[in-house]
């Protein structure tokens, strides 16, 4: 063997050892950059699992027993008992509607206010930053907190709401003692607390929109009405389909304001379905009939989900 032979077959066998080195240090790479990503995602996992899946399984499991904190003959499997005595309980029903009042009248009320407050608010060019934090301020207090403001403010006697009537010469009002005024003013609330975060995806997406567009209609003689309905509310439409989505949805969890405000009354006109589930389980102690209630209400909201989802994504495609 030549030596010129003896030094390629020597230079391809290093060339192969260090491509072999490579792709051993690239494996190994690979393999510790998974474990890593392992790393940081199993305690999130482990919570989603331990605080989310288990319970539901669980619940699952609950609403087929005759599961109580107390009387006799607890504990024991019921079938569909649970479930057909919740079907027929007016008490439910009730509850299931006033969530739906609410939802119905406060969900355009937020989109709308939101939208024009937003528009209004992208007009302006200075101190915009302080409009934004004080619109947002009071989406980031605590429900407790909001409740204690606003009972404060709607007591007959010395709130703050009366009190401005009377000096006015009108007459005060019950507002969360009577009927009818008392679910007016929960929705009132709700859309003081929670109209920052519909305000800000609204004024997100305004500024996305090119100012050009706005000058050349300005220049063809549209008016200002003319550019909202035909520029600038199209453009929001996918803003639009993810508020109402997400308002929807939060709307029919409706629970801490009328808890906290009303106890669901007067009357129990103001009682949610969650709020429903609430009592039967903690204040009943019927722990197997809430659970199985809680079900029933997950099927009506995923059904309202996927139907408005369907909707509006129709409307999109079509649009």
């Amino acid at each position: 063997m030549s030596d010129t032979s003896l030094q390629h077959q020597v230079t391809a066998s290093a060339t192969s050892a260090r491509a072999n080195a490579r792709e051993h240090t690239g494996h190994i790479f690979r393999r510790r950059r998974e474990l890593a990503g392992w790393g940081f995602v199993l305690p999130f996992l482990l919570a989603y699992v331990i605080f989310l899946l288990v319970p539901i399984i669980l619940g699952l499991r609950m609403s087929f027993f005759n599961w109580s904190l107390v009387g006799s003959g607890v504990n024991q499997f019921i079938g569909w008992a649970n479930y057909g005595e919740a079907l027929r309980d007016t008490d439910f029903w009730g509850s299931v509607w006033n969530t739906i009042v609410f939802t119905i009248i406060s969900t355009p009320v937020l989109i709308i206010l939101s939208l024009v407050v937003a528009i209004m608010v992208n007009s302006v060019r200075r101190f915009q930053w302080a409009y934004r934090v004080a619109l947002f301020a009071p989406y980031t207090l605590s429900i407790t907190v909001m409740a204690l403001i606003w009972s404060w403010m709607y007591q007959p006697g010395f709130g703050l709401i009366n009190s401005a009537l009377t000096s006015l010469g009108l007459p005060g009002v019950n507002w969360l003692s009577q009927v009818g005024v008392a679910m007016a003013s929960i929705i009132i609330v709700t859309v003081w607390w929670t109209f920052g975060f519909d305000f800000l995806l609204y004024l997100a997406g305004l500024q996305q929109i090119s100012k050009d567009m706005y000058e050349a209609s300005a220049i063809d003689g549209a008016g200002w009405w003319s550019q909202v309905r035909y520029i600038t509310i199209p453009l929001l439409r996918r803003q639009t389909i993810l508020i109402v989505i997400l308002q929807v949805i939060a709307s029919l969890q409706l629970f801490g304001q009328s808890y906290l405000l009303t106890g669901g009354g007067p009357n129990f006109s103001t009682r949610s379905t969650i709020e429903y589930i609430y009592d039967s389980g903690f204040t009943n102690f019927r722990v197997g009939f809430a659970a199985a209630t809680s079900y029933i209400f997950f099927i009506l909201i995923l059904i309202v989900s996927i139907g408005q989802f369907w909707f509006l994504s129709r409307q999109e495609r079509n649009s």
